[in-house]
């Protein structure tokens, strides 16, 4: 019987080692970084086509930054492959890139910023079932869309703001 307690107290110890405290978890969730992407499938040439999530007190909101995330995905993280097409790399392959042109990016995503111009397509309607649900704090809102990817490569290369791929190393 006490061999059988030790080895539970052991596990409970090892177990809550990795635990984050609830302080560390709101600094992930309230990451910048944190998108929640799924691919749809493989859109028209120069476009990228996924669900993306965003969190608001409010559900107009909730979309809103979801726009913007959708956008923040494709310039700072990448698309992950699924449903037929293949993974897209980061377009700013600097880690540093949202910090080095904080002045540009601001801008950028400013409500009713520069980034509404490439995202073509979404679910504008109020969501409901799984793509609006109601969480602590507000809603998690999630919306099909359609990033014009190509268009904004070439801008963010011509502003100095991503290398061109045919720069070289």
């Amino acid at each position: 019987m006490r061999q059988i307690f030790l080895v539970l107290l052991s596990l409970l110890v090892v177990a809550g080692a990795d635990a984050q405290s609830r302080k560390e978890r709101k600094v992930l969730f309230g990451s910048s970084y944190n998108y929640e992407i799924a691919v749809l499938g493989v859109g028209q040439d120069g476009t990228k086509v996924f669900k993306v999530w965003g969190y608001a007190k409010k559900v107009d909101d909730a979309i809103v930054q979801a726009k913007k995330n959708a956008v923040a995905a494709c310039i700072f993280r990448g698309i992950p492959g699924g449903n037929g097409a293949a993974p897209t790399p980061a377009i700013c392959r600097d880690a540093n890139a949202e910090e080095t042109h904080a002045d540009y990016f601001s801008g950028f995503f400013e409500t009713g910023g520069k980034y509404l111009k490439y995202v073509n397509l979404t679910t504008d309607a109020i969501p409901s079932g799984q793509d609006r649900l109601k969480v602590k704090g507000g809603y998690k809102v999630g919306i099909a869309i359609q990033v014009l990817y190509d268009n904004l490569r070439r801008d963010l290369e011509a502003d100095g703001i991503a290398r061109r791929l045919d720069a070289g190393f």
